[in-house]
Protein backbone atom coordinates (compact mmCIF):
# COMPACT_ATOMS: atom_id res chain seq x y z
CA UNK A 1 0.00 0.00 0.00
CA UNK A 2 3.01 2.34 0.35
CA UNK A 3 3.35 2.65 -3.40
CA UNK A 4 -0.34 3.05 -4.21
CA UNK A 5 -2.16 4.47 -1.24
CA UNK A 6 -5.89 5.06 -1.81
CA UNK A 7 -6.63 8.65 -2.78
CA UNK A 8 -10.38 8.50 -2.16
CA UNK A 9 -12.10 8.84 1.20
CA UNK A 10 -13.01 5.52 2.77
CA UNK A 11 -15.96 4.27 4.79
CA UNK A 12 -16.16 1.40 7.25
CA UNK A 13 -19.59 -0.23 7.11
CA UNK A 14 -20.24 -2.78 9.83
CA UNK A 15 -22.60 -5.54 8.84
CA UNK A 16 -21.93 -4.43 5.30
CA UNK A 17 -22.40 -7.78 3.58
CA UNK A 18 -26.15 -8.31 3.79
CA UNK A 19 -29.51 -6.56 3.73
CA UNK A 20 -29.43 -2.82 4.48
CA UNK A 21 -25.70 -2.86 5.24
CA UNK A 22 -24.91 -4.20 1.78
CA UNK A 23 -26.96 -1.47 0.13
CA UNK A 24 -25.22 1.18 2.23
CA UNK A 25 -21.86 -0.21 1.11
CA UNK A 26 -22.85 0.00 -2.56
CA UNK A 27 -24.42 3.43 -2.16
CA UNK A 28 -21.29 4.86 -0.56
CA UNK A 29 -19.14 3.33 -3.30
CA UNK A 30 -21.38 5.07 -5.83
CA UNK A 31 -20.73 8.30 -3.93
CA UNK A 32 -16.96 7.91 -4.35
CA UNK A 33 -15.95 6.11 -1.16
CA UNK A 34 -13.60 3.17 -0.97
CA UNK A 35 -15.22 0.58 1.30
CA UNK A 36 -13.98 -1.35 4.29
CA UNK A 37 -16.69 -3.99 4.43
CA UNK A 38 -17.11 -5.71 7.78
CA UNK A 39 -18.83 -9.06 8.14
CA UNK A 40 -19.13 -11.76 10.78
CA UNK A 41 -20.35 -15.00 9.19
CA UNK A 42 -21.59 -13.93 5.75
CA UNK A 43 -18.31 -14.40 3.91
CA UNK A 44 -19.85 -15.44 0.60
CA UNK A 45 -22.14 -12.41 0.58
CA UNK A 46 -19.28 -10.11 1.63
CA UNK A 47 -17.09 -11.25 -1.25
CA UNK A 48 -19.95 -10.78 -3.70
CA UNK A 49 -20.64 -7.22 -2.52
CA UNK A 50 -16.91 -6.48 -2.63
CA UNK A 51 -16.78 -7.52 -6.27
CA UNK A 52 -19.75 -5.30 -7.06
CA UNK A 53 -18.00 -2.37 -5.41
CA UNK A 54 -14.80 -2.97 -7.33
CA UNK A 55 -16.79 -3.09 -10.56
CA UNK A 56 -17.78 0.51 -9.76
CA UNK A 57 -14.11 1.48 -9.82
CA UNK A 58 -13.74 1.73 -6.04
CA UNK A 59 -11.43 -0.18 -3.75
CA UNK A 60 -12.96 -2.61 -1.29
CA UNK A 61 -11.49 -4.93 1.33
CA UNK A 62 -13.43 -7.24 3.62
CA UNK A 63 -12.81 -7.48 7.36
CA UNK A 64 -14.09 -10.42 9.42
CA UNK A 65 -14.85 -9.64 13.07
CA UNK A 66 -17.20 -11.24 15.57
CA UNK A 67 -18.54 -8.42 17.74
CA UNK A 68 -20.40 -10.85 20.00
CA UNK A 69 -17.16 -12.41 21.27
CA UNK A 70 -14.62 -9.65 20.68
CA UNK A 71 -13.20 -7.80 23.68
CA UNK A 72 -11.68 -5.10 21.47
CA UNK A 73 -14.00 -4.11 18.61
CA UNK A 74 -12.12 -0.81 18.39
CA UNK A 75 -9.14 -2.74 17.00
CA UNK A 76 -11.10 -2.97 13.76
CA UNK A 77 -10.52 0.75 13.19
CA UNK A 78 -6.75 0.26 13.40
CA UNK A 79 -6.91 -2.66 10.98
CA UNK A 80 -8.95 -0.64 8.48
CA UNK A 81 -6.58 2.33 8.68
CA UNK A 82 -3.64 0.16 7.64
CA UNK A 83 -5.45 -0.42 4.34
CA UNK A 84 -7.44 2.81 4.05
CA UNK A 85 -5.52 5.66 5.67
CA UNK A 86 -8.15 8.11 4.40
CA UNK A 87 -10.93 6.54 6.45
CA UNK A 88 -13.36 9.32 7.39
CA UNK A 89 -16.76 7.63 7.71
CA UNK A 90 -18.02 4.99 10.13
CA UNK A 91 -21.46 3.45 9.58
CA UNK A 92 -22.54 1.38 12.57
CA UNK A 93 -25.01 -0.92 10.84
CA UNK A 94 -24.25 -4.34 12.36
CA UNK A 95 -27.04 -5.48 14.65
CA UNK A 96 -28.65 -8.44 16.39
CA UNK A 97 -32.38 -8.64 16.91
CA UNK A 98 -34.07 -11.04 19.30
CA UNK A 99 -37.62 -10.73 20.56
CA UNK A 100 -38.17 -11.50 24.24
CA UNK A 101 -40.12 -9.65 26.93
CA UNK A 102 -38.35 -8.80 30.17
CA UNK A 103 -39.66 -11.81 32.09
CA UNK A 104 -38.13 -14.28 29.64
CA UNK A 105 -34.90 -12.38 28.84
CA UNK A 106 -31.81 -14.28 30.00
CA UNK A 107 -28.58 -12.61 31.03
CA UNK A 108 -26.94 -14.16 27.96
CA UNK A 109 -29.50 -12.61 25.60
CA UNK A 110 -29.30 -9.25 27.36
CA UNK A 111 -25.50 -9.19 27.16
CA UNK A 112 -25.50 -10.22 23.50
CA UNK A 113 -27.97 -7.52 22.44
CA UNK A 114 -26.03 -4.82 24.26
CA UNK A 115 -22.61 -6.07 23.20
CA UNK A 116 -23.41 -5.96 19.48
CA UNK A 117 -25.96 -3.14 19.35
CA UNK A 118 -24.42 -0.70 21.83
CA UNK A 119 -21.00 -1.62 23.23
CA UNK A 120 -19.58 -2.24 19.75
CA UNK A 121 -20.67 1.08 18.17
CA UNK A 122 -19.60 2.86 21.37
CA UNK A 123 -16.08 1.39 21.20
CA UNK A 124 -15.83 1.80 17.42
CA UNK A 125 -16.75 5.45 17.89
CA UNK A 126 -14.03 5.74 20.53
CA UNK A 127 -11.45 4.16 18.21
CA UNK A 128 -12.56 6.28 15.27
CA UNK A 129 -12.34 9.50 17.29
CA UNK A 130 -8.89 8.56 18.59
CA UNK A 131 -7.39 7.66 15.23
CA UNK A 132 -9.25 9.68 12.58
CA UNK A 133 -8.66 13.39 12.25
CA UNK A 134 -12.05 14.38 10.90
CA UNK A 135 -15.15 12.71 9.49
CA UNK A 136 -18.65 11.38 10.09
CA UNK A 137 -20.28 8.65 12.12
CA UNK A 138 -23.78 7.42 11.29
CA UNK A 139 -25.51 5.04 13.68
CA UNK A 140 -28.28 2.86 12.26
CA UNK A 141 -31.05 2.70 14.83
CA UNK A 142 -34.71 1.61 14.62
CA UNK A 143 -37.90 3.65 14.69
CA UNK A 144 -38.97 1.40 17.57
CA UNK A 145 -36.89 3.66 19.84
CA UNK A 146 -40.00 5.86 19.90
CA UNK A 147 -42.05 3.00 21.37
CA UNK A 148 -42.15 0.98 24.56
CA UNK A 149 -42.44 -2.40 22.89
CA UNK A 150 -41.47 -4.61 25.80
CA UNK A 151 -41.79 -7.64 23.52
CA UNK A 152 -38.26 -6.70 22.35
CA UNK A 153 -37.02 -5.61 25.75
CA UNK A 154 -33.24 -6.16 25.49
CA UNK A 155 -32.99 -5.28 21.80
CA UNK A 156 -34.99 -2.10 22.13
CA UNK A 157 -33.15 -0.93 25.23
CA UNK A 158 -29.83 -1.42 23.42
CA UNK A 159 -31.04 0.72 20.50
CA UNK A 160 -32.50 3.40 22.81
CA UNK A 161 -29.12 3.57 24.53
CA UNK A 162 -27.35 3.93 21.19
CA UNK A 163 -29.74 6.75 20.29
CA UNK A 164 -28.80 8.65 23.45
CA UNK A 165 -25.12 8.00 22.81
CA UNK A 166 -25.52 9.40 19.30
CA UNK A 167 -26.45 12.77 20.80
CA UNK A 168 -23.82 12.58 23.53
CA UNK A 169 -21.03 11.69 21.10
CA UNK A 170 -22.15 14.48 18.77
CA UNK A 171 -21.55 16.96 21.58
CA UNK A 172 -18.20 15.47 22.52
CA UNK A 173 -16.66 15.22 19.05
CA UNK A 174 -18.07 18.23 17.18
CA UNK A 175 -16.87 20.04 15.17
CA UNK A 176 -14.15 17.56 14.25
CA UNK A 177 -16.51 14.62 13.80
CA UNK A 178 -20.22 14.83 13.08
CA UNK A 179 -22.32 12.07 14.65
CA UNK A 180 -25.88 11.41 13.49
CA UNK A 181 -28.33 8.53 13.27
CA UNK A 182 -30.92 7.00 10.96
CA UNK A 183 -33.97 5.22 12.39
CA UNK A 184 -35.58 3.01 9.72
CA UNK A 185 -39.18 1.88 9.83
CA UNK A 186 -40.78 -0.85 7.71
CA UNK A 187 -38.09 -1.17 5.04
CA UNK A 188 -36.76 -4.74 4.81
CA UNK A 189 -38.91 -7.00 6.99
CA UNK A 190 -37.49 -10.40 7.88
CA UNK A 191 -38.22 -13.17 5.39
CA UNK A 192 -40.49 -14.89 7.90
CA UNK A 193 -42.95 -11.96 7.83
CA UNK A 194 -46.09 -12.76 5.82
CA UNK A 195 -47.77 -10.48 3.29
CA UNK A 196 -50.73 -10.14 5.64
CA UNK A 197 -48.40 -8.95 8.38
CA UNK A 198 -46.80 -6.36 6.10
CA UNK A 199 -50.20 -5.05 5.04
CA UNK A 200 -51.21 -4.79 8.70
CA UNK A 201 -48.05 -2.83 9.47
CA UNK A 202 -48.69 -0.48 6.53
CA UNK A 203 -52.12 0.36 7.93
CA UNK A 204 -50.38 1.92 10.93
CA UNK A 205 -48.09 4.11 8.80
CA UNK A 206 -49.45 7.58 7.98
CA UNK A 207 -47.99 7.33 4.46
CA UNK A 208 -49.75 3.94 4.06
CA UNK A 209 -46.81 2.36 2.29
CA UNK A 210 -43.64 0.41 2.91
CA UNK A 211 -40.34 2.21 2.59
CA UNK A 212 -37.40 1.20 0.46
CA UNK A 213 -33.66 0.98 1.02
CA UNK A 214 -33.34 3.89 -1.42
CA UNK A 215 -35.13 6.04 1.16
CA UNK A 216 -32.45 5.13 3.70
CA UNK A 217 -29.65 5.88 1.24
CA UNK A 218 -31.19 9.26 0.49
CA UNK A 219 -31.20 9.97 4.23
CA UNK A 220 -27.55 8.96 4.47
CA UNK A 221 -26.66 11.17 1.53
CA UNK A 222 -28.36 14.11 3.23
CA UNK A 223 -26.54 13.58 6.51
CA UNK A 224 -23.21 13.41 4.72
CA UNK A 225 -23.83 16.43 2.51
CA UNK A 226 -25.22 18.83 5.12
CA UNK A 227 -22.32 19.80 7.36
CA UNK A 228 -24.57 21.85 9.67
CA UNK A 229 -26.49 18.78 10.86
CA UNK A 230 -25.12 17.12 13.98
CA UNK A 231 -26.58 14.99 16.76
CA UNK A 232 -29.76 14.32 14.83
CA UNK A 233 -31.70 11.09 14.42
CA UNK A 234 -33.48 11.03 11.08
CA UNK A 235 -36.59 8.84 11.16
CA UNK A 236 -37.22 7.22 7.80
CA UNK A 237 -40.49 5.48 8.55
CA UNK A 238 -43.37 7.15 6.73
CA UNK A 239 -44.38 8.89 9.93
CA UNK A 240 -44.98 5.65 11.84
CA UNK A 241 -43.11 6.94 14.88
CA UNK A 242 -45.53 9.88 15.10
CA UNK A 243 -48.60 7.68 15.06
CA UNK A 244 -49.26 7.35 18.80
CA UNK A 245 -51.79 9.99 19.73
CA UNK A 246 -52.85 8.23 22.89
CA UNK A 247 -56.34 7.42 24.08
CA UNK A 248 -58.69 10.21 25.18
CA UNK A 249 -62.39 10.85 25.67
CA UNK A 250 -62.82 12.36 22.21
CA UNK A 251 -61.66 9.18 20.47
CA UNK A 252 -63.25 6.71 22.89
CA UNK A 253 -66.62 6.54 21.14
CA UNK A 254 -65.15 6.06 17.69
CA UNK A 255 -62.90 3.26 18.92
CA UNK A 256 -65.73 1.29 20.52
Amino acid sequence: MNQQQPRSPAALVTGGATRVGARFSLFLAEQGYDIALHYHSSEKEALKVAEQIRSLGRQCEVFKHDFATSSEPGSLIKAVLTVFPRLNLLVNSASVYDAEPTLSTSLELLENQFKVNFFTPYLLTQGFAEQVETGNIINILDNKIEYQQYHYSAYLLSKKTLAEFTKMAAMEFAPRIRVNGIAPGVILPADVRTDDYIEWRKEGIPMKTQGSVDHLCQAMGYLLANDFVVGQILFVDGGEGLNHIGRNSETYSSDH
